[in-house]
Order: C-alpha cells, then sequence, then structure tokens
C-alpha cells in the first residue's frame, strides 16, 4: 500500500473558512446533547433526596474507568414530539450506548428517569429495539438499568402500545440466543417499566428505592378500590423474598452497580471473543483534526475524499481498487488501528463505471471477509440520456443488489450528501448496516429541496401548457416555496437523526476512533460462540 501524499493547505481561506463553518455545526451539536443532560440534572437533588445516584452517574460507576463508551441514538426524538429547533430535547428519555463493564464489551441502557420519570417515548421504543438489534448482531451482554414508569400516558397511541411489546420480544430473543440480559432495578418501574425486570435472566434490585410492579400503588387504587402500599405491591425487598424476581439485594445504587460489574465478570464472557490489545498499527500520518478545514458545510462544493480517507486509516496508507475507471467512486483496501477494511467513498455522483467498480469492490471485501465502510458524500446516479442508454439503471442495480447481499459487517456514515438511490448503493439506512452514524453537515432524501420544487414547477407548468391554462404564478411560487422547505426540513440530519434513521450525529474528528471501535467489535462477535436454548432463561 502506498501512502497518500495530501495536497491540503491549512493556511488557506478556504480551510479556515470550511473549518469554522463546521466547528459552529459541531458546536450546535454540542448544544443539543446538553440539553438531556441539563434538564436531567434538573432532578438531581431528588434523587439525592432519596439516596439515589442520577441516570448518568450510575452508567459512569457501571463503565470501566477512561474506557471507551459508543453512545448510540443521542439524538433520538430531536424535533419530533417538540418541533421546536429551540426546545426540543433529544435522547427519548433514554442513554444507550456500547460500553466496557469489567473490560467485557456491554450494550448498555440507562432509563433517564431525570426526564418524566423515565416514561417511553415513540422514539424511546425505536432506540431500544435498535440497540437490541446491535447486541444480537455483535453478541453483546445487554445491562439495563431500570428506573422508568412505562408508557407515557399523556402521549399515548394505539399503536405507540402495541410496538411497546416488542422491545419485550427482543430481550426474550436476546436470551434464547444464548445473550445474557441483566436489569438493575433502581426505583419506580409500573407497567411497561416493570417487564424490564421480568424479561432478563437476571435483576439486581435495590433496597427501599427500587419497585416493580404491572400497578403502582395509585392505579391499583383507581382501577380495584385495593389499598397497598408500593413496597408492599413490588419493592426489591419483597421481590428478593417472595417473589423471586430480585437474584441480587443492594442497599443503594452503587452496590447494586457493583454487584452488576462482579456479575458481567462471571459471565465467562472474556475468554471467547477478547479484544487483542497486541495488534500493532501506525497512526494516520496526517491529523484527523484537519477534517473540519478540508470538508465544506455545503455538499456542492466539491473535496478529494481520499484526503479525509488519510486522516482515518492507519499511516495514511491504503491501496486504490482501478483509480483511473469509474474516477467518482473510490474504492480502497485499508486497516484502521490494525483492523483490516474495504472503503468506498464518493468524489462525486456515480457513474455507469463507478457502480461497476463498486459492485465488484463490494464482491471483492465479501470473498475475502473483511468489513465495508462507506463514506456517504454523493447527490445520485448519474442522470441524462448518455448514461440512461449506457445502462445506468442496470449498473446502478448491480452496486445495490451487492451491498444488499454482502454477508460481511458494514459501516456508513453520512458525511455530506446522500440523495436518491445512491443513498442505496452506499448502505443507507434501508439496507440495514450495523453501524450509522452521520457528520453535523449531512443531507439525507431523495434529492434537495430546490430540485424538488424545480421538477414540481416544470411538471406543473407543462400540465396548464397541454390544458391551455393560465397559471397564477404568485401561487406557484408559494407552493415552490413551500417544498423547498419541506424537503430541506426533511433532508437536515438533526431531524434525521431525531427520527432514528441513523445511530448518532458524531464530531467528524472522532471518526477514526468511532470506525476503530466498531470494526472491534464486529472482530469480538466474529469470535464468539454462542450457546442458545429454546425459550431463553425461564422465570420457574
Amino acid at each position: 500500500m502506498s501512502i497518500f501524499n495530501s495536497k491540503v493547505d491549512s493556511e488557506s481561506s478556504q480551510f479556515i473558512q470550511n473549518r469554522d463553518d463546521m466547528l459552529n455545526l459541531i458546536e450546535k451539536r454540542k448544544d443539543i446533547l446538553d440539553r438531556s443532560r441539563k434538564k436531567s440534572d434538573e432532578k438531581k437533588s431528588r434523587f439525592q433526596e432519596r439516596g439515589q445516584l442520577s441516570p448518568r452517574e450510575r452508567l459512569n460507576a457501571l463503565i470501566d474507568p477512561d474506557s471507551e463508551f459508543l453512545d448510540l441514538y443521542s439524538m433520538a426524538n430531536y424535533l419530533v414530539q417538540d418541533p421546536d429547533p429551540d426546545t426540543s430535547i433529544p435522547g427519548a428519555n433514554m442513554i444507550a450506548g456500547i460500553g466496557f463493564v469489567n473490560g467485557i464489551r456491554c450494550m448498555i441502557l440507562v432509563d433517564d428517569s431525570g426526564i418524566s420519570a423515565g416514561a417511553a417515548t415513540d422514539k424511546t421504543i425505536g432506540k431500544a429495539l435498535g440497540c437490541i438489534d446491535i447486541a444480537m448482531k455483535q453478541k453483546l451482554p445487554f445491562v439495563h438499568l431500570v428506573e422508568s414508569a412505562g408508557i407515557n400516558l399523556l402521549n399515548y397511541t394505539v399503536e405507540f402500545w402495541a410496538n411497546f411489546g416488542a422491545v419485550f420480544y427482543g430481550k426474550a430473543r436476546l436470551s434464547a440466543a444464548g445473550i445474557p440480559t441483566i436489569a438493575v432495578l433502581h426505583g419506580m418501574s409500573t407497567a411497561g417499566g416493570a417487564y424490564h425486570t421480568g424479561m432478563s435472566d437476571y435483576v439486581v434490585g435495590v433496597k427501599n428505592n427500587g419497585m416493580a410492579a404491572l400497578a403502582g400503588s395509585a392505579l391499583l387504587k383507581a382501577a380495584t378500590g385495593e389499598d397497598s402500599s408500593n413496597e408492599e405491591l413490588g419493592g426489591a425487598e419483597m421481590h428478593s423474598v417472595i417473589t423471586g424476581l430480585v437474584e441480587y439485594l443492594a442497599n443503594d445504587d452503587l452496590e447494586a452497580i457493583n454487584i452488576t460489574r462482579d456479575l458481567v465478570n462471571k459471565l465467562n464472557w472474556q475468554d471467547s471473543g477478547k479484544e487483542d490489545k497486541s495488534i500493532k498499527f501506525k497512526d494516520p500520518k496526517y491529523n484527523i483534526d484537519e477534517v473540519p478545514g478540508i470538508v465544506p458545510i455545503d455538499y456542492k462544493r466539491g473535496y478529494d475524499i481520499r484526503e479525509v480517507i488519510a486522516r482515518i486509516v492507519d499511516g495514511s496508507e491504503f491501496l486504490e481498487l482501478k483509480p483511473r475507471f469509474g474516477i467518482t467512486m473510490v474504492c480502497v483496501q485499508a486497516e484502521i488501528e490494525g483492523q483490516r477494511c474495504g472503503i468506498l467513498a464518493n468524489n462525486g455522483p456515480i457513474d455507469n463505471q463507478g457502480a461497476n467498480k463498486a459492485a465488484q469492490f463490494i464482491q471483492l471485501c465479501d470473498q475475502i471477509d473483511i468489513p465495508l465502510i462507506f463514506l456517504n458524500n454523493v447527490t445520485g446516479y448519474m442522470v441524462g440520456k448518455k448514461y440512461e442508454q449506457a445502462g445506468m439503471i442496470k449498473h446502478g442495480s448491480k452496486m445495490i443488489q451487492a451491498v444488499s447481499n454482502a454477508k460481511v459487517p458494514k459501516i456508513s456514515i453520512f458525511m455530506g450528501a446522500s440523495f436518491g438511490a445512491a443513498n442505496y448503493g452506499m448502505c443507507g439506512y434501508g439496507y440495514n448496516p450495523d453501524f450509522l452514524f452521520s457528520w453535523p453537515n449531512a443531507k439525507i432524501g431523495v434529492m434537495g429541496g430546490r430540485q424538488a420544487a424545480s421538477t414540481m414547477r416544470q411538471v406543473i407548468e407543462g400540465s396548464a401548457k397541454r390544458k391551455n391554462e393560465e397559471l397564477d404564478q404568485q401561487k406557484l411560487e408559494h407552493k415552490e416555496k413551500q417544498m423547498i422547505e419541506h424537503y430541506d426540513k426533511q433532508s437536515d440530519i438533526f431531524y434525521v437523526s431525531g427520527c432514528l434513521l441513523d445511530q448518532g450525529i458524531i464530531d467528524p474528528r472522532d471518526t477514526r476512533k468511532v470506525l476503530s471501535f466498531s470494526l472491534k467489535t464486529f472482530s469480538e462477535a466474529k469470535d464468539r460462540i454462542l450457546k442458545p436454548n429454546s425459550f431463553g432463561i425461564a422465570r420457574m
């Protein structure tokens, strides 16, 4: 492999402008994500009064000090339940990600009970299901720190209730697949919140605060007239003595977390799939902190994607397939922290040759069993008579067919545009990549707002001309403006991420770290052998 020779001038006005624009978007991302933390911390005194740790304190106590934590779906629900960009809170009342517990890579969910008592929103369900799917594919022990009021009754719909059951279905499937599931009962958990304990293989309960019941005392009184305390109905101590729901009883949150860490250590999980610390690799020759200056936030302005790749891969070295054929489609083999991978990236719209090259490259990587990484910055497949007559549909479909059927793990990153069918060929959301992250400048959709509005205008004008009708230009311009605003809102990555169409927006400077973490997760999963059973671990 050859070392890439960068041509970036970090002193140029264009570099400085790009960097400033991207850093503003990175700061916007940070400010939005901080809202959920601040909102939850408003209840910190309440947690302290009850002798509890806050949700984020629980997470910090669970994971190994100074270890990596891959935050997942952190933008969930942003601009969905509350469409106001100035007040909308991301996260969907849940913290989720992959972290290390006693050196073991685990999927971790934490109910953010500082917000709406941890009650689930519609996007909480999607977030939990996404995490369950990742845990299943990557064979990760599943740890859930529970304190949840279940379904948010103020936002109830029958679809919401029906979909909620899929979370318990997923936990049952994890257990049956041989993947341990652990629940820590920290606080009041009723209805759907209570079932998180019953559907787990192991339950650690916190004395006095932990409570799991299908109906709390208030609902029970309203439904049946029966008077009973929450402790009698579902206290952790009661469950440890009478029902057997709780395997391990702790005096407080910290002891419960320590029991959980010890339990994870005893799962016999580290012997197979343990990360190999001995792999040697070279850091990139070029600094990844330069990426914000290389990439313009306007996807219509071009740059050489190889400059980004050179700041992600080991030693800034890569082997490029057919560099002079289908030149807007870049296909390289490289390593990231010693993990081999194939990278597909865009230097413009994909033409017929580029689609052919990509399809072949995907199959070659699948043949030698190395993961695929798709770096999306593409406005679509090429259109026009020349490309249509050369078989663009056929060649683009070959690429889509290849990505659909490749068996190796796949990672997608939206780092600019990802429009039209090229989003499909570049392993967009509908193609079930194992991990999918976005940069804060990304835009995705069927096409840009102005292109959609222009297409609509031409259709309307053509129809009016055939019917010999006169158009109201003012109304047409108003409709055109509405269409641009609608499409642009739908394509904005902050809205997209809030709708759970990715697994989170990342700082571009963290791209190498995120890709390395993901590739190592694949490597561990590949080496791990599960012991499935028919029905999951039953509570007799």
